[in-house]
């Protein structure tokens, strides 16, 4: 029978069907960072266990650092200093790799660890983050996983798992100007729930998504687990070994040909089975802002929040709930509605390409007067590119703080936080209460280049308008 690429990827790294029903599955990339980690390497010393393989994990610092005086040691905050020295030490002691601020490869560990070519078609990858599922658009199987499961895979490089079912997503035609990734993954979301992908793989395909580069396609695999599905790909094409040529940590020149032929293998077939299929018209799409308190509380931007009452029953009293905390009334619009914070970043959206985007919008104008506003490269590659190109100075002298690579306001485990009812346009992938350091902070989610517009006319404006205007 044919096989979609989640089959053929599964079935080569499975080494045994266990007992309970689920598969022992080899992990082929293991990526740590400082939060998740440290209970997990003081079980497997408890036992007195070696980690197995140590060169298949990869460490870095990235939720919990400063993005500004990242060098001064010891860190303010006590958590974070803890944690980065338990980090230090362990890969220390077990001869992992670990980039440190110190070297020239820090960052988000979603960012570092495609832009390193450590993230390869055909792998399976594991790390202490939700949002691993970053790393699908190569044509990996990614995903995150629990503090104990990381002792496993340090102890084993196996994990227990239930395969999922898969959901191939069709996104025909193509994006209209000022519309991006995120907009069509936030729309699938709003579509699909927030519970939707429970259970399911997300291979995403269809032109609109063949067209998006690296990034891009980083960008909607990052946010399959806020529409509930663990795992989310693309197909490896040619984008995909473009991308890849010339990585530190990726195939030899001469044996680049060879990787080549094999991630062709691992593609999904031409008449694979699905086990269900949600189709979208990319033409159609608007840009997307979100409304309430998860990421499937969306609409386009030229579209009214929802009237409570027309939404599913299991809906309704979650999209009160929200409104109530956002301060929004259900039938009005997003436009207009001024905002506090901008925030450019994330795992989600904060490589080269999205800085450039952002740049582009900000450039001659100035952040209106009321709003702080952080730019937040994904990592210290990714800055260096940045700062070649002169896109910090152009942040800067619009008004945007130009920051160190990290995490940041994303989650707020760092001094990047919200104050009280503070409204945030931010680029990130979560809009949870509390979620950017403030219970009654509030987050509105789009895409950089409209975080980028409302920041400088200190309200949520239509880019579109704007741009064409």
């Amino acid at each position: 029978m044919s096989k979609n690429l989640l089959n053929k990827v599964w079935d080569l790294h499975k080494v045994a069907t266990l007992p309970s029903g689920q598969d022992q599955l080899l992990i082929g990339l293991h990526l740590i960072h400082e939060v998740t980690s440290p209970q997990a390497f003081q079980m497997i010393k408890e036992r007195d266990l070696p980690v197995l393989y140590p060169s298949r994990t990869f460490a870095t610092v990235d939720h919990i650092v400063p993005t500004k005086k990242q060098y001064i040691r010891p860190y303010a905050d006590i958590q974070a200093e803890a944690m980065t020295k338990q980090l230090e030490q362990n890969t220390k002691n077990f001869g992992i790799e670990f980039f440190s601020v110190n070297t020239d490869y820090q960052g988000i560990v979603h960012v570092i660890g495609p832009e390193l070519g450590l993230t390869q078609p055909g792998m399976t990858i594991a790390c202490g983050d939700s949002h691993t599922s970053t790393h699908g658009a190569f044509g990996a199987i990614a995903f995150g996983v629990g503090t104990t499961q990381i002792r496993d895979i340090l102890a084993t490089q196996c994990i227990a798992l239930s395969k999922p079912k898969v959901r191939k997503i069709v996104v025909h035609g193509e994006l209209l100007p000022y519309v991006y990734a995120k907009d069509i993954i936030l729309k699938i979301i709003a579509d699909l729930t927030v519970k939707g992908g429970i259970g399911y793989a997300y291979e995403y395909s269809g032109k609109a998504i063949e067209s998006l580069s690296m990034e891009g396609r980083m960008t909607v695999c990052n946010m399959s687990i806020e529409g509930g599905a663990r795992v989310g790909y693309v197909n490896p094409d040619q984008t995909t070994f473009d991308y890849l040529r010339n990585r530190k940590y990726g195939p030899s020149e001469e044996n680049f040909q060879t990787a080549v032929d094999y991630w062709n293998t691992i593609k999904s077939e031409s008449d694979a089975d699905y086990d269900d299929v949600y189709e979208l018209n990319a033409g159609d799409l608007e840009p997307m802002v979100t409304w309430g308190t998860n990421p499937g509380q969306g609409v386009q931007v030229s579209h009214p929040i929802p009237i409570v009452n027309s939404l599913k029953k299991s809906e309704q009293d979650v999209a009160r709930r929200s409104l109530e905390h956002m301060d929004f009334k259900e039938g009005e619009y997003m436009l207009g509605k001024k905002i506090d914070v901008a925030f450019v970043g994330s795992c989600t959206n904060s490589r080269i390409s999205d800085l450039r985007e952002a740049a582009n919008i900000i450039k001659g104008n100035k952040v209106a007067p009321h709003v702080h506003a952080i730019a937040v490269p994904g990592s210290k590659q990714v800055a260096k590119q940045a700062e070649k190109e002169g896109l910090d100075q152009v942040f800067n002298d619009a008004g945007f703080e130009w920051r160190g690579a990290g995490c940041s306001m994303c989650l707020a485990m760092n001094p990047d936080k919200l104050k009280g009812r503070q409204l945030c346009a931010s680029s990130s992938n979560r809009n949870f209460v509390g979620r950017q350091g403030s219970k009654t902070g509030r987050t509105v989610l789009m895409s950089p280049a409209m975080v980028s517009l409302a920041a400088i006319n200190g309200e949520i404006t239509d880019i579109r308008k704007v741009m064409h205007a």
